[in-house]
């Protein structure tokens, strides 16, 4: 049988395993940040009109700028943007690696703040970018000062910062924002894939227009319930836009992702409607832990991280045999849970009560 290892696999690939979580037919699945809200059923009709209307030019390729979608995404946020500082791609991680191939590479380096998103390392092994590891402080807690140190230390050509912080769901103050892009000459991705659940004032999208070397990344997976339909984008400087056409495939995104992009973003306020009922099982889920005795870390996100499991595995699979699928984040004596709808999240409450 024929392995891996018995392949001419570039060597920086030797030894690496893919990016996933596990995925398990269960009853609650509360492990990758869905939201686990299903779409109204006058929206999906609506989604599914305009895809049926999409199908009709699927002999020709798409708009390989995918100009109203990118009009759209403009009207959404605001903030003054307009078509030419938004780009798109299928999913945010497709835009973080677009980034990556336009300005890291080899003799580049990727610097991040961990634990953060697992797939930042990923992505810089696959471009071939060096990997910067800092790890946060004890609270996860970025300061200016902390943040603005490190970078300078480093140097690197490309900083990124969750905000709010996959996995641990720490907020992200502004002034870190602006001390790590003052600190260094490089590109910083400010990554917003949770931003909806933050408060509004969150967000660095005001930040963009005397910082050409600011990129904010987004996604529809996570607030919009769209993760199956696979959006990303990225709010940046026009020229920084540019770049990211150098790297592209063309027509990456499909005459159907674009159509359903566009006709999501029409019923965008429906779709976010959920959000508001997340954050109370997500305060739910904080407040129950607590009384549980478990390490409860602030969060701005869908999902909670607690401390003070004694046996995460243990725990782990214990929930699975009841039917619940968390996280293990690989963070000692934590485990990570997504807030769901109330009765997924009732379940959780309840067996993490029943197995104290």
């Amino acid at each position: 049988m024929t392995s891996l290892n018995d392949l001419p696999l570039r060597a920086d690939l030797v030894g690496k395993q893919p990016y996933g979580a596990p995925q398990d037919f269960v009853s609650i699945t509360l492990n990758v940040n869905e939201n686990t809200h299903e779409l109204p059923d006058e929206i999906v009709d609506d989604i599914t009109r305009q895809l049926r209307d999409a199908v009709k030019t699927a002999n020709r390729y798409p708009d390989r700028e995918f100009t109203e979608l990118r009009e759209k995404l403009a009207e959404f946020l605001g903030h003054g943007l307009t078509a030419e500082n938004i780009w798109a791609a299928n999913g945010s991680n497709e835009v973080l690696q677009q980034i990556l191939q336009a300005f890291g590479g080899p003799g580049r380096t990727l610097l991040s703040f961990t634990p953060t998103y697992s797939m930042y390392p990923l992505l810089a092994s696959a471009t071939g970018t060096g990997w910067i590891a800092v790890p946060r402080p004890e609270d996860f807690v970025l300061t200016a000062e902390y943040v603005a140190s490190k970078i300078r230390e480093a140097n690197p050509s490309i900083v990124v910062l969750c905000s709010p912080n996959n996995p641990t769901g720490t907020p992200l103050d502004k002034a870190v924002i602006e001390a790590a892009y003052d600190a260094f000459d490089g590109m910083l991705i400010v990554d917003e894939a949770y931003i909806e659940f933050a408060p509004e004032d969150r967000t660095a999208l005001d930040l963009l227009q005397s910082r050409p070397r600011l990129l904010i990344s987004r996604t529809m997976s996570k607030a919009f319930a769209f993760a199956g339909v696979r959006i990303g984008y990225l709010a940046a400087n026009p020229v920084a836009v540019d770049a990211l056409r150098l790297v592209r495939l063309p027509y990456h995104l499909s005459v159907l992702t674009q159509a359903a992009g566009v006709a999501a973003l029409g019923h965008n306020k429906e779709m976010l409607s959920t959000v508001a009922e997340i954050t109370r099982q997500r305060e739910r889920i904080e407040a129950r832990l607590a009384e549980l005795g478990y390490e409860v870390h602030p969060t701005e996100s869908n999902f909670v991280l607690f401390g003070g499991v004694k046996d995460p595995k243990a725990t782990f699979e214990a929930l699975r045999s009841k039917g619940i699928l968390i996280r293990d984040v690989g963070i000692p004596n934590h485990l990570r849970v997504t807030a769901g709808t109330e009765s997924e999240t009732t379940a959780f409450l309840n067996a993490m009560a029943e197995l104290g």
